[in-house]
């Protein structure tokens, strides 16, 4: 089965082509950079590269989410545009799973995170590829404080994704700084770990496909709140619009 895989959910982008299996190539940009700008044209080159022609592609593969609005709007595009023109397979998994599962260590748990600003994070805990507590978006300190009531030994926690601006929080909780993967091309998503995961799953609805956001923009969450309260006025009172 020959796989494009593309992951554009968080500051890094990542493409990989890969043939039964085998990684033909992968691109990789940690770069704060508008991917809408370099996703399809690192999608061009590989191609070439590797000697492809779209139309012998079998499957689409994607990071669904969780992760940034505008990347996960822009991969679920390309990957639904690209699907249905060629007449192709679809498939979409999770962005924190695709991080979680470049660690090797299969008696870890493996705790992926995405951040989300302001100390809020998209975060899930995994150990060997299952899911131990369920993506989300959350304040991170907090998520770190209910890790007790899901996971009896720390000592087997390992964190990866997006760390950099979690460590205190991180170290604060009771975690050594060897338990956080510093090395930058170990944490970073891999179009390649989506591929492998998407040769085993069942494609999906490709008109039904929608990105995986966990979460609403902050616009809309600011409309809501103003609408509520003002469902919740007096009868008499008079929203000027």
């Amino acid at each position: 089965m020959k796989i494009l895989a593309f992951d554009s959910s968080s500051k890094a982008l990542s493409v990989a082509v890969v043939a039964d299996g085998i990684l033909l190539g992968e691109v990789t940009l940690n770069l704060k950079k508008n991917h809408s700008t370099t996703l399809m044209t690192s999608i061009d080159f590989l191609m070439a590269q590797v000697g492809l022609e779209a139309k012998e592609l079998d499957r689409i593969a994607v990071a669904q989410g969780p992760g940034s609005y505008t990347g996960l709007r822009l991969s679920a595009t390309v990957g639904k545009t690209l699907a249905f023109s060629l007449n192709k397979e679809l498939v979409g998994l999770s962005s924190l799973l695709a991080i979680a599962n470049r660690v090797q260590d299969k008696n870890a748990y493996v705790l992926p995170i995405i951040d989300a600003r302001r100390g809020n994070a998209y975060a899930a805990l995994y150990k060997n590829g299952q899911q131990i507590i369920a993506d989300q978006h959350c304040n991170f300190s907090e998520f770190l404080a209910d890790l007790s009531e899901k996971v009896s030994s720390f000592e087997q926690i390992i964190f990866t994704g997006e760390t950099d601006n979690f460590v205190e929080a991180i170290q604060n909780a009771g975690f050594s700084e060897e338990q956080i993967i510093s090395d930058s091309l170990e944490k970073l998503p891999s179009a390649y770990e989506i591929a492998k995961i998407a040769e085993k799953l069942a494609p999906e609805n490709v008109h039904a496909f929608v990105p995986n956001y966990l979460k609403k923009v902050e616009a809309e969450e600011k409309w809501l709140e103003s609408h509520e309260k003002a469902e919740n006025t007096p009868d008499d009172y008079v929203q000027r619009v």
